[in-house]
């Protein structure tokens, strides 16, 4: 991919063969002797860095335009307003004037929120990955004036990072060739980087595939404590909505198994807010006890849909407590007035991570008197603390066992008196100063919860949770949808800026179909279809048969990328592969099912090889091989109907109807007056109408 001579790697090494001996920095400026450009910009992370002495620019023409009209070198720094590590960065250099006049002196520097633009994001993260075989944020590159990377690293300390400032503006003066010639062949390597071929061969599917990435995917699973093995845990829920599906086709227990013992566990551990519901980012244990604190909207969209269907399959009630919980987490603190959806809270308050969510023994018993003993033998509260000296982290995990049997109280009595606890200790939490709220609201992020609201909307029967998925997508299309069928990424201060990626139109249109499958409303399917015919339009690749990340008409890096991999959040390729599959259901389009087997054939040896990055494309190769059951109902009680299906876990099925046969092909002719009739159909063919959903389960195998 690279050429053998990879500067950078020897500019790294001469870098740290420097002397470690940090420079004498003056102390830092009050914050409000300094306003750079990003004082004109929404994004709650600019907005951090608007009165550092850096003088940072947000991405755009102007900043570019300056480095080449100056010939000066580009330094692109990457975060995110919940990142704790790019606030420790900021604290350390950005708001220290000796290291903000060399950034001046010596480079153009842009701050980018990668949230609002992951095109940035990925190409030079990308660069990161390609010289130091890892990345992270914040992300920090050095740029020649045309945009080419030489350079890519994460946090520094601020000795460090001064020494890197100066070597390599040095080396632009003196050896700006060996740097021009890094940069391309960098370039080149990040252009290669997922590359995606078209797979032109015949390619098969069968219960054998399922069967060989469910044992790839056994060997990386941890059965003792849930998640994928290793020292940190992430919920990855991609995986487990697999294996759920794989149950359900195979009824292979250990998969049922792996989905059981991880929801559990997150649901018991510190990684989830016991007090006031919702999960944060990781944990980084084992044990999914010591969270970092961020608590991020995707995480918790995608979570609810998750615990709604394990509900659904196993009608255990701790999965229906989590989702209740998570959503009114949700709607306390992540909603705004409009019905967007909020990005995240910091993970830091007063300077200190974690501080809003852990507690000392003695508070504990301030707040809640003689009832702290319980509450402390369930949460595992001690003096010592069970994360830092004299501080806690409430886990179930880390909590007595038998406390049932120690206070002489049933389960229902013990839950019902640890939640009248959680009330008074949650009043108690909120009296303190509570970390940042990132407020902008993120299309792809806001498809995620109404779609996590739908499931539960479904599985619970809950009114409320439909409620606030109706007004979201109400919200969305009123405010980042245009004329034209083109979707805004963002949307803060009543302004939607930037131009939408492939995310947030594969979600939005997912969210769609969702949402016409509770209602039987025909705008949204038509609206999820007219977004699909604009991505055709603008981001299908035709020699490969993927999707471009970026709009044709809004693509100005050094490189258009594509998203493959599935990872915290699926693939925007595997889920435009799940929407093609189901709209061609819907409106019998072949070509929209013939485009979805291709993007699957792209990338099914990865698929196979490496199921636990590929695990929503598994789900779109198990749809391929038990092709889903189209369910119509049709008539007065259709509703009603419904409802009863959604009650049942069934991820093979798709539905349809109404009141009147609407302007759907398989709807066509089934309307019987004064009757509400069930047809369940499969490969373009109907079974005999039926009036029960009891009946029409027998027919779904």
């Amino acid at each position: 991919m690279l050429c053998n001579k990879l500067y950078t790697f020897y500019f790294v090494l001469l870098f740290w063969a420097l002397s470690s001996c940090g420079q004498q920095t003056s102390k830092k400026e009050n914050k409000i002797m300094y306003t750079n450009a990003l004082i004109h910009e929404t994004s709650p992370y600019l907005l951090q860095h608007a009165h550092n002495p850096v003088d940072w620019y947000p991405w755009g023409d102007e900043a570019l335009a300056k480095a080449k009209k100056e010939n000066k070198m580009l330094l692109i720094s990457v975060g995110y307003a919940a990142c704790h590590w790019c606030h420790v960065m900021e604290h350390e250099s950005y708001e220290d004037t000796v290291v903000a006049n060399i950034m001046n002196k010596n480079f153009v520097c842009i701050k980018v929120d990668r949230e609002e633009r992951p095109d940035v994001d990925q190409v030079y993260m990308n660069a990161a990955y390609l010289i130091n075989g890892n990345g992270g944020w914040p992300l920090n590159a050095l740029v020649m004036p045309d945009g080419k990377p030489f350079f890519a690293g994460t946090y520094f300390p601020k000795d460090k990072w001064i020494q890197l400032l100066k070597y390599f503006s040095d080396l632009y003066k003196n050896q700006k060739q060996k740097l021009e010639e890094q940069a391309d062949h960098l370039s080149k390597g990040i252009n290669d980087i997922e590359n995606v071929p078209k797979n032109t061969t015949s390619v098969s599917f069968s219960a054998i595939t399922l069967d060989d990435m469910f044992s790839t995917l056994s060997q990386r699973i941890d059965m003792d404590k849930g998640g994928t093995k290793g020292s940190m845990k992430f919920p990855m829920p991609a995986i487990w909505e697999y294996l759920l599906q794989y149950y359900y086709f195979n009824k292979n227990t250990n998969a049922l198994k792996a989905v059981e013992i991880t929801l559990q566990h997150m649901a018991y551990g510190g990684i989830y807010d016991q007090v006031g519901g919702g999960f944060s980012r990781y944990a980084t244990d084992p044990n999914w006890h010591a969270p970092h604190f961020e608590k991020m909207l995707y995480d918790n969209a995608q979570l609810v849909s998750l615990y709604s269907h394990a509900f659904q399959l196993t009608k255990n009630s701790l999965y229906k407590r989590i989702v209740y919980e998570t959503i009114a987490f949700v709607k306390r603190e992540l909603t705004s007035p409009e019905g967007g959806f909020y990005s995240s809270l910091d993970a830091d308050s007063e300077g200190e991570e974690g501080k809003f969510y852990v507690w000392s023994k003695d508070e504990i018993k301030e707040i809640l008197g003689s009832d702290a003993e319980i509450f402390s033998d369930y949460f595992g509260i001690t003096s010592k603390g069970n994360w830092e000296p004299g501080k806690n982290i409430p886990d179930i995990i880390e909590g007595e066992k038998d406390i049932e049997k120690k206070y002489d109280l049933s389960a229902d009595q013990l839950q019902n008196k640890i939640d009248e606890l959680k009330l008074q200790v949650l009043k108690a939490r909120g009296k303190r100063i509570r970390p940042q709220t990132d407020d902008k609201i993120l299309t792809a992020w806001n498809a995620l919860m109404t779609k996590g609201l739908i499931d539960a909307y479904e599985a619970f029967d809950e009114k409320d949770f439909l409620q606030m998925a109706e007004t979201n997508i109400g919200f969305l299309l009123k405010n980042i949808s245009t004329k034209e069928n083109a979707l805004y990424r963002n949307y803060k201060n009543g302004k939607a800026t930037i131009p939408a990626f492939l995310d947030d139109y594969s979600f939005m249109i997912s969210a769609l179909i969702d949402y016409y499958q509770v209602n039987f409303n025909e705008n949204y399917l038509q609206k999820a279809n007219d977004l699909t015919q604009y991505v055709e339009q603008h981001f299908y690749d035709k020699t490969t048969g993927m999707y471009f990340y970026t709009d044709d008409q809004h693509s100005n890096l050094i490189a258009r990328k594509m998203e493959v991999p599935d990872n915290v959040i699926p693939s925007s390729n595997s889920e435009m592969a799940k929407n093609l599959l189901l709209l061609g259901l819907y409106f019998e389009n072949n070509s929209y099912e013939s485009q979805s087997a291709q993007l699957v054939k792209n990338v099914i040896d990865d698929i196979k090889k490496n199921p636990s990055y590929y695990s929503n494309w598994a789900q779109v190769v198990a749809l391929q091989i038990k092709p889903p059951y189209e369910v119509a109902i049709l008539g007065n009680d259709w509703q009603q109907k419904l409802s009863e299906f959604h009650k049942q876990y069934l991820p093979n099925t798709i539905y349809l109807g109404g009141v009147n046969e609407g302007n759907l092909s398989l709807l066509q002719n089934k309307l019987v007056s004064g009757k509400t009739f069930i047809y369940v159909c499969e490969n373009k063919t109907c079974q005999l109408p039926v009036e029960s959903v009891e009946a029409a389960m027998k027919q779904i195998k």
